[in-house]
């Protein structure tokens, strides 16, 4: 009921960081699946990419990121970065009380969810790659799966200058892509929110034998039903 506590905090925005543009995949994603919610958005185009940096640099650029948003005073917090989200996650678990959402578990469990042969790509940041999270969770999950990793360290700075079609975009996607294709995998975790801005790329040297599995399209699905299980969700109006 409006004047509740719980109508009030629905009423806050949604927050959502990353570490550039990338982000923004999300966000166009919670504004098709969720019209009515208002997000705030911080992309640190200062300090991007995060994926070359330490585990330490990331986790502490992350907590700096939440408690700008909190300040600002958001109800849930998406975590709209893979890198933060494989090395600072936890920590902003427990120094936060707000709900927050990763990108890495709704992505993994779409993968398995879509693949046939158990053969899972994953592509990320240097940094997402290192952390090995994704290898991590996916074989605690089916763990006779197969997994097969690559950096793609060249995606960001492309999606970031807007480069994302044409023949550079092209060729550095095929010097990445090609390896991993060869492996067999059927599925290819898009590992970065900024890669789904090279999609029709990736889409297109993969070949339609490969499904691409688009980590902002996974976390709005299951942002919007941790939202609605908490009674969150902004109401008409």
């Amino acid at each position: 009921m409006a004047g509740t506590p719980e109508a009030d905090a629905a009423e806050r925005p949604i927050g959502v960081f990353d570490s550039g543009i990338g982000g923004l995949t999300v966000v166009r994603q919670l504004m098709a699946r969720l019209p009515r919610e208002h997000i705030l958005y911080f992309g640190d185009t200062a300090r991007v990419p995060y994926g070359n940096k330490s585990p330490e640099t990331v986790t502490r650029f992350s907590v700096e990121n939440t408690r700008f948003l909190l300040r600002r005073g958001i109800k849930y917090l998406v975590v709209a970065c893979n890198t933060a989200s494989a090395t600072a996650l936890p920590v902003l678990q427990r120094r936060f009380e707000i709900p927050m959402l990763g990108v890495i578990e709704p992505g993994v469990r779409a993968a398995l969810a879509a693949t046939r042969n158990r053969r899972i790509g994953v592509i990320g940041t240097i940094g997402t790659i290192a952390s090995g999270v994704y290898e991590r969770m996916i074989l605690a999950l089916q763990p006779d799966c197969a997994v097969v990793e690559a950096p793609c360290p060249l995606f960001v700075p492309l999606a970031e200058e807007g480069w994302t079609e044409g023949p550079v975009a092209e060729q550095v996607a095929r010097v990445y892509l090609e390896p991993v294709i060869g492996s067999g995998i059927d599925t290819l975790i898009l590992g970065c929110t900024h890669y789904p801005l090279l999609k029709e790329v990736i889409r297109r040297v993969c070949g339609p034998g490969v499904e691409l599995i688009d980590t902002a399209e996974e976390t709005v699905r299951m942002a919007r039903l941790q939202l609605d299980q908490l009674g969150l969700l902004r109401g008409e109006g």
